[in-house]
């Protein structure tokens, strides 16, 4: 049954943290702990500040830079840099993940919210270099986050991928609205399901899930 909904697939969208690795490396934590040292600095707030101010830009605008762009006109480099700027020492190549990307049949892409330059070290340290045809961020959009649809299809076009003809793989629900509505295959990859039209598939192993699409 699954595979059979996923027998037209021919391009394979990765959101990358929490998607290509696993919650429990808990990355985000230290990314989280950067962005508030960095809103704490630039715009002269407290920690409480900062953190309320990230979780509101979050919320209203996709991102917290998206929000530190429209609000405080940010430039985004060197926030980009070092929010990232963290050490990935809790990640580990799974040889399993890389051999069943690599069987999927057409074109494969990373896509994040992160800067493209922090997801090719992850996807290194995950032993997933080489195996996508294209590796995408934040700055490929012109800066637009998801879950905005124009950033969506902005890397599409990017990467070659035809939503009517290909699948995204996201651990934020909301993430998967817009590649839903372009006609795009749609899978939860998080511990637990959310309960939501636009998502077609959960799973909280993904290599299970993609050997399952794949004869």
């Amino acid at each position: 049954m699954v595979q059979r909904d996923f027998s037209h697939v021919r391009g394979w969208v990765f959101d990358l943290d929490n998607t290509l690795y696993p919650p429990q490396a808990r990355l985000f934590d230290q990314i989280e702990q950067r962005m508030t040292a960095f809103v704490m600095e630039a715009l002269n707030v407290t920690r409480p500040e900062a953190d309320r101010l990230r979780h509101a830009y979050w919320a209203e605008y996709g991102t917290t830079l998206a929000g530190l762009m429209q609000i405080h006109g940010l430039a985004p480099e060197r926030y980009l840099h070092e929010v990232h700027d963290i050490s990935l020492d809790h990640l580990n190549p799974d040889p399993d993940l890389r051999a069943r990307i690599t069987a999927l049949p057409g074109r494969r892409i990373v896509y994040t919210n992160g800067s493209a330059d922090y997801a090719q070290r992850v996807l290194a340290a995950r032993g997933l270099d080489g195996v996508f045809d294209g590796v995408f961020g934040v700055e490929d959009a012109d800066y637009r986050p998801k879950p905005q649809r124009a950033a969506f299809e902005a890397v599409f076009a990017r990467g070659g991928i035809e939503p009517l003809e290909a699948a995204m793989f996201e651990d934020d629900p909301r993430n998967l609205a817009a590649p839903h509505a372009m006609g795009m295959r749609t899978v939860h990859v998080a511990p637990s399901p959310a309960d939501a039209p636009h998502i077609h598939h959960h799973t909280d192993d993904l290599p299970g899930f993609l050997g399952r699409l794949v004869a």
